[in-house]
């Protein structure tokens, strides 16, 4: 009994310190946000900002993550799991995140290494007429649900040409078809899910085959 209600205590504490880590980053996330151009709504970015952290905390809930996003990508790999790939976040973060019809932001989809079992899906919000890489990056696979953001050109997780340190030349790309359908806000045009959940599944299957055949750090995406 006693043992128990340790754990119970123990756990709380745990539960606490989430949340407080989510808040600060809210915080910031909404102010690095509204910072990108002197006409985005801060209540735009502040929206965007509590949609991604909370959204991505319930699909690790949602999807029975554990451990680490590369242990999640093997249990999808065995069929112990459905989803859990990068671009199944991505997709299901864009989903709740493009129903704000945002105004003054944009939603973009990122992606690195490419058709490589290092590939990573992420989705990137700029400004209005602002290029792809001056974006903040959200990515919820990165950190199995704790939300990861940072400026594009800022991600050193994925450079490319780092041989010894940092190279500064970002890895990350915009993907233009999903994009598009991040952007989609007019009815009877937007995707299904079901459509956003076959892409998803469609890549993963290629590369999981990729996967099975490279030790990579990082097997994702969709």
């Amino acid at each position: 009994m006693i043992r128990r209600v340790v754990w119970v205590a123990v756990f709380l504490v745990l539960i606490d310190s989430a949340w407080a880590k989510d808040e600060r980053s809210i915080k910031d996330l909404s102010k690095a946000l509204a910072g990108l151009a002197r006409d985005v709504d801060p209540a735009e970015a502040e929206q965007i900002s509590v949609i991604a952290h909370t959204t991505a905390r319930s699909l690790a809930r949602e999807y029975h993550v554990v451990l680490n996003p590369e242990f999640q990508a093997f249990l999808v790999n065995v069929g112990a799991r459905k989803r859990g790939w990068c671009g199944h976040w991505a997709a299901d973060i864009g989903a709740h995140l493009k129903e704000l019809k945002p105004r003054t932001l944009v939603l973009h989809w990122g992606v690195a290494y490419d058709h490589t079992s290092s590939e990573n899906n992420c989705l990137v919000v700029t400004a209005r007429n602002q290029p792809f890489k001056d974006g903040i990056i959200l990515d919820g696979w990165r950190r199995a649900g704790r939300l990861f953001w940072c400026r594009v050109i800022k991600d050193d997780e994925y450079e490319l040409e780092q041989h010894y340190g940092h190279s500064g030349i970002t890895a990350w790309k915009e993907n233009m078809q999903w994009s598009a359908w991040l952007q989609d806000y007019e009815p009877g045009k937007s995707k299904s899910k079901r459509a956003t959940n076959d892409k998803a599944n469609e890549a993963s299957s290629a590369r999981e085959e990729r996967a099975s055949n490279s030790d990579s750090r990082q097997p994702a995406t969709q």
